[in-house]
């Protein structure tokens, strides 16, 4: 991960490390960082970094690198959602790396993101909670359980009303919806079938085309 100290930044060691010989890896910048636990939210937001990193309780957490066939389907639900959204004028859909606020000490990166016309008051900042967002699952168990649980469990936290989970593994996109402090599942769409949004009436993706459009482009 590529990064530059901010300069709030102090370390957290007294007296310099051994460098590291020739070609091995150079441990001693993770000293230049606080340690997993200490991060302060201003610390994780100066971060100097293309890689996806999210903040949770004092950590970093840094996430997998993107494949082509994850980003394809980010990309083409990202243009219908936003062309949907535009063409009602029902706000902002946005993409990561984008850190949305969803309580003290907790930051995360949705692959996609829609926020009503009025969330939206700073765009010099970072937003404050959602509206909408969707997660495509990367491979890996780690990430499964991230996406399927933890955020499950946050997103509904936060009091975001919708939570759409692509899972290229089942080959099926569910939908969730805040039912008071829980989500509760509105869809689970499985091939031919098209997933429906509650938050966006009227808004639909074909199981199929979002599948599709992970496939290698000629």
């Amino acid at each position: 991960m590529s990064t530059v100290t901010p300069p709030t930044m102090q370390p957290f060691f007294t007296g310099l490390p051994q460098p590291s010989p020739p070609g091995g890896p150079a441990w001693e910048i993770a000293l230049l960082f606080p340690p997993q636990g200490e991060w302060s939210e201003a610390e994780y937001l100066a971060l100097d970094t293309n890689q996806l990193v999210e903040f949770s309780d004092g950590c970093i957490e840094v996430l997998p690198m993107a494949t082509i066939f994850h980003q394809f389907i980010v990309n083409y639900l990202h243009r219908i959602l936003e062309a949907f959204v535009l063409s009602h004028s029902l706000g902002t859909v946005l993409f990561a790396p984008l850190p949305v606020h969803l309580w003290s000490g907790k930051f995360r990166q949705p692959d996609i993101v829609y926020f009503k016309p009025h969330r939206v008051k700073d765009v010099h900042g970072q937003p404050e909670g959602a509206d909408l967002v969707v997660e495509v699952i990367s491979e890996g168990e780690e990430n499964r359980e991230r996406d399927l649980v933890t955020k499950r469990e946050e997103y509904a936290k936060a009091g975001i009303s919708e939570y759409w989970i692509v899972d290229p593994q089942e080959k099926q996109l569910t939908v969730l919806v805040l039912d008071g402090q829980n989500y509760r599942e509105h869809g689970v769409f499985k091939p031919g079938t098209v997933a429906t949004s509650v938050l966006l009436s009227g808004f639909s993706a074909s199981v199929d085309a979002v599948f599709a459009a992970g496939q290698t482009k000629k």
